[in-house]
């Protein structure tokens, strides 16, 4: 059973995190460098431009990437202090293994032993249960290649359908609604298309911290006329900025949208030339809003009859626009019903597949775009493709060189997955670059699936708080120790550049899988050489879908500052924008600019349901959670690096004045948050900007500072993403005396 080997405290004090601080070489005055690397940043769907200095085998520092253009040389605090990963007292460079008697609780392990052993135990569990019984949860921050390559391992070394990947945190609501309306999962616009907009629409997207680049592109466009609408429950740093700002009830964006579409109608606020020849279903759309009156509308969202006659003008009225949403209308039970009603008003705007007329989401992960389009999202294989289509799994088989019979059908969600352990169904486990003890809701359920384990075995660069389970740990690689390509928020393909060697034992995560395919013995297929080889694979696996990287090379990325999918041939430029009148792609072929056999888009019915946990009397707050801009995801990689962690060290509970002095709370002082599943102490930070119905939790911390021991499992039944962004909940100051 893959329990502790040893108590939490003991571990920590092993692993950490430690904190990481620039000394030593790192930024030391007049140090001399080998070399300036250029490549990109390792945490959010920007990808933001970044040039690694180095010496010897080590990243000490950074210079600015001023020609790459997306961020012309400016990065978040993030991105600044990201070199401080390497060479971190804490990183794993050795294999470990499971030793409750060690004084941490793991002993170094040779690596081909660590292999050995962990193939021997997954043969053992594949030959007593069946192949179905080992699962892979895998990350989004992975190279495509490295996504490839781990979606591929599990279908043809493992031939198990139980791989999904942290990407189900992540923008799946969109990727699910976007399939539905267009035919396509991918943003339908680069950024540069923000500048020239009338008018700016960001739903649920705390860009400021999430996603800080993104606000010089909003900034820029306000400083040439644009108006600009944010949609939060919090007042967010770029809501402080903003021209209209509507603080929604969690969870209510799918009225807010049905609101403004029935206005939209009523006062032919349309592109009629536009709906006619290039969507179907508006009809009978336009009869299920009917009853999505202002009154309504304000009643269901918590906001004013004004506010949402206002935005609706706005909207309606401009000739130009862009709008943009994130999780906080995604993580939802209804996630894909929110991002629907968003894209039927863009749709019925006739405002997308033009110049500054668009519609995007904004990417969590660094590779959250790239790491499902190519083959580990449970129901997906390379290039976009569904795995219960016939034609295309004949045509993957093909190129992996098996009979599309032995590919295994559809897997779970994440989530899922742990349920499949919780009831014996799944007995073995790989992780790479993935922390769902922290990441997953209700995570105490999810700890005492890991304890059921019959053996687990992660892959990582540090001792993350799952990983503190493994039987065995091998030791994976940094992004700056390894080549391959990402795909950024706008659907721009570019290229991470190795920069230095892993140190010690620690080795490319893909030379990994590799290592495990030959101790399987089953290595056909997984002999490559490098990632090069890998991807020239992965463009041929993703040739004729609707992701296709066929025409990209790594020297058309570096030529020309990444390249925009799909790209169907290399004298083909890359498509930056999707669904410009004339535009060709491989499902419409011709008929129209959408990825549908008529080439034209979607409108969808959306159904408003309230959270799948609502508030009552005993629990009557609405939580939600989010980041902060100093950390990122887990925290596994932030909090270990001094400077970030020391700007927020931990979280704390955002509450409006007049909650806080119904119950009398003070600021700093500690409050139990408590709901159905666990409660958490934090400190009580007092803020004018949050609703006084509804509190905030950063979600990056782990053991007892974890908010998600306290959050609801619930999930969406289309995209399976959980519902982070509302449950209910009370707060109870403590009795320590007692």
């Amino acid at each position: 059973m893959s329990k502790l080997p040893v108590s939490p405290e003991t571990l920590e004090a092993a692993y950490g995190p430690h904190l990481q601080y620039p000394g030593g070489k790192h930024l030391q005055s007049g140090l001399e460098i080998d070399r300036l690397v250029k490549t990109h940043c390792c945490f959010c769907g920007q990808q933001c431009g970044i040039q690694l200095k180095v010496a010897g085998e080590q990243v000490v520092g950074f210079e600015p990437w001023e020609d790459f253009p997306f961020n012309r040389g400016m990065l978040c605090p993030k991105g600044i202090k990201r070199y401080l990963q390497g060479g971190h007292p804490g990183r794993l460079t050795s294999a470990l293994q499971r030793d409750p008697q060690s004084p941490g609780g793991f002993r170094g392990l040779e690596y081909d032993t660590a292999i050995a052993r962990t193939a021997e135990a997954i043969s053992k569990i594949q030959a007593e249960h069946g192949d179905a019984a080992f699962g892979i949860l895998s990350g989004a921050s992975l190279t495509s290649e490295k996504a490839y390559l781990m979606g591929k391992f599990a279908r043809v070394c493992l031939r198990t359908p139980h791989i999904d990947y942290n990407g189900r945190l992540c923008m799946v609501s969109a990727g699910a609604a976007n399939k539905k309306a267009f035919g396509v999962d991918r943003g339908a616009n680069p950024w540069s298309d923000i500048l020239g907009a009338d008018l700016i629409w960001i739903s649920g997207a705390n860009v400021a911290e999430c996603a800080p680049i993104t606000t010089h592109y909003v900034w820029q466009a306000r400083e040439q006329g644009a108006r600009v609408i944010v949609v939060d429950p919090r007042v967010t740093p770029l809501a402080r900025t903003c021209d209209l700002f509507l603080p929604i009830k969690p969870g209510r964006d799918a009225a807010l949208f049905n609101g403004i579409l029935h206005l939209m109608i009523e006062n032919d606020w349309l592109d009629h030339d536009f709906i006619q020849q290039h969507t179907v279903g508006f009809e009978d759309l336009a009869k299920s809003v009917k009853d999505w009156t202002p009154q309504r509308t304000a009643q269901v969202t918590g906001l004013s009859q004004k506010l949402v006659c206002q935005a609706a003008e706005w909207w309606g009225t401009a000739s130009t626009s862009f709008l943009m949403h994130a999780r906080g209308i995604e993580h939802h039970s209804h996630g894909v019903q929110n991002v629907l009603g968003a894209i039927n008003i863009v749709l019925a705007s006739g405002r997308i597949g033009r110049e500054f007329c668009g519609y995007s989401t904004i990417t969590g992960q660094a590779n959250g775009q790239g790491g499902r389009e190519h083959g580990q999202k449970c129901d997906q294989l390379p290039g976009g493709r569904d795995i219960a289509n016939p034609e295309h799994r004949e045509y993957v088989a093909g190129v992996w060189g098996v009979t599309p019979e032995q590919l295994p059908g559809p897997g779970v969600d994440a989530y899922e997955l742990f349920r499949k352990i919780d009831a014996g169904e799944i007995k073995g486990l790989l992780t790479m670059c993935f922390n769902p003890k922290v990441s997953l809701p209700d995570s105490e359920f999810v700890a005492r699936c890991l304890d059921k384990l019959d053996f687990y075995v992660a892959i990582d660069f540090f001792l993350n708080e799952t990983a503190q389970h493994a039987d065995i740990v091998l030791p994976g690689s940094l992004q700056e120790e390894d080549d391959g390509v990402v795909c950024s928020s706008e659907g721009r393909v570019i290229r991470i550049i190795k920069a230095i060697e892993p140190p010690g034992d620690a080795r490319q995560d893909w030379r990994l899988i590799q290592d495990l395919a030959a101790a399987l013995t089953r290595p056909h297929g997984f002999q490559f050489t490098s990632p090069r080889e890998i991807f020239e694979e992965l463009r041929i696996a993703s040739r004729g879908g609707v992701a296709d990287y066929s025409g990209i090379t790594y020297e058309k990325i570096e030529a020309n500052y990444g390249v925009f999918w799909p790209c169907p041939g290399e004298d083909h430029p890359g498509t930056p924008r999707l669904f410009e009148p004339g535009s060709w792609n491989s499902v419409a072929k011709g008929c129209g600019p959408f990825f549908f056999p008529d080439g034209k888009a979607r409108f969808q019915l959306v159904t408003y349901g309230p959270p799948q946990e609502d508030v009552d009397e005993e629990y009557p707050l609405i939580l939600t959670t989010g980041r902060v801009i100093s950390q990122f995801l887990s925290g596994t990689q932030t909090r270990r690096i001094g400077p970030l962690n020391d700007m927020a060290p931990h979280p704390y509970v955002e509450v409006h004045p007049q909650l806080a002095s119904r119950l009398g709370l003070v600021d700093g002082e500690p409050v139990l948050v408590e709901s159905r599943r666990a409660t958490i102490e934090l400190a009580v930070k007092v803020v004018n900007t949050i609703r006084p119905d509804t509190v905030f939790v950063p979600y990056h911390w782990a053991g007892r500072e974890s908010i998600n021991r306290v959050t609801n499992s619930a999930q969406d039944p289309i995209s399976k993403i959980p519902e982070y962004k509302a449950c209910a909940v009370r707060l109870r100051r403590p009795n320590h005396g007692s």
